[in-house]
């Protein structure tokens, strides 16, 4: 079935629905996704429906509130970033159940004006996804967001040594995601994470002490010293 612009959320579920796969939900779960209402559509799948729809914002809201997984995700993938408010962030953030919508979503915040309060918001958030999602968005900042100063993403380290005791699993690799992507960022970055990454290698808190190490072990590496040689 062939997707285009003019498409109804119904058709797209429909779609959707006909591509059920088992053994890909199957596979989901084995890495940690919740598969509640997954209907095992690929990530190129996604892509290319993606593609054939296009963006639409009101659509796309739609789309998120079936609750179907894959909906979720084409929905992230098709919102307008410039069109999405504060409070249907918040409401989206209020239904993560998953790692893998928090982090696709995380790249679509940071085009919103306002994601730098959304990293304030939901790193207070004692919900573990939402939680993430601060440091998701950090963590995508650091990439997508060029024009972002170097001095802006290393204001976020003492946000990274506040939560890095969070010994949940998805807020804890959310954390060393963040600290180590502000540090590959470059050069003025690197020493200051590294720096960060070392004294929490030493803490007597397992997850900072985890978190730390991880972090070290790849700005160290040979492989990113080598990309931010002068």
């Amino acid at each position: 079935m062939t997707l285009t612009p003019a498409s109804s959320v119904d058709e797209i579920v429909a779609c959707l629905q006909s591509l059920r796969n088992e053994a890909n939900i199957a596979g989901m779960a084995r890495f940690g996704i919740d598969t509640t209402t997954a209907l095992g559509i690929t990530t190129p799948q996604m892509q290319a429906f993606a593609r054939q729809v296009k963006r639409d914002h009101r659509r796309a809201l739609a789309l998120w509130d079936t609750g179907l997984r894959d909906a979720r995700m084409l929905a992230i993938l098709t919102a307008d970033p410039k069109a999405l408010i504060a409070n249907e962030v918040r409401a989206w953030a209020g239904d993560f159940n998953s790692w893998e919508i928090v982090d696709t979503a995380a790249d679509l915040f940071t085009d919103t004006p306002y994601w730098r309060d959304l990293v304030t918001e939901f790193a207070a958030d004692e919900r573990e996804y939402v939680r993430r999602t601060a440091f998701a968005i950090i963590a995508g900042a650091t990439v997508h967001n060029k024009d972002e100063p170097d001095q802006a993403l290393l204001g976020y380290l003492p946000l990274i040594e506040k939560h890095a005791t969070d010994p949940r699993n998805f807020v804890r690799k959310a954390v060393n995601w963040a600290l180590r992507n502000i540090g590959k960022r470059n050069r003025t970055c690197h020493g200051p994470a590294l720096a960060l990454a070392e004294r929490l290698a030493a803490s007597d808190d397992k997850t900072a002490r985890w978190i730390g190490k991880d972090a070290v072990r790849e700005l160290t590496s040979e492989k990113i010293l080598k990309r931010l040689k002068p």
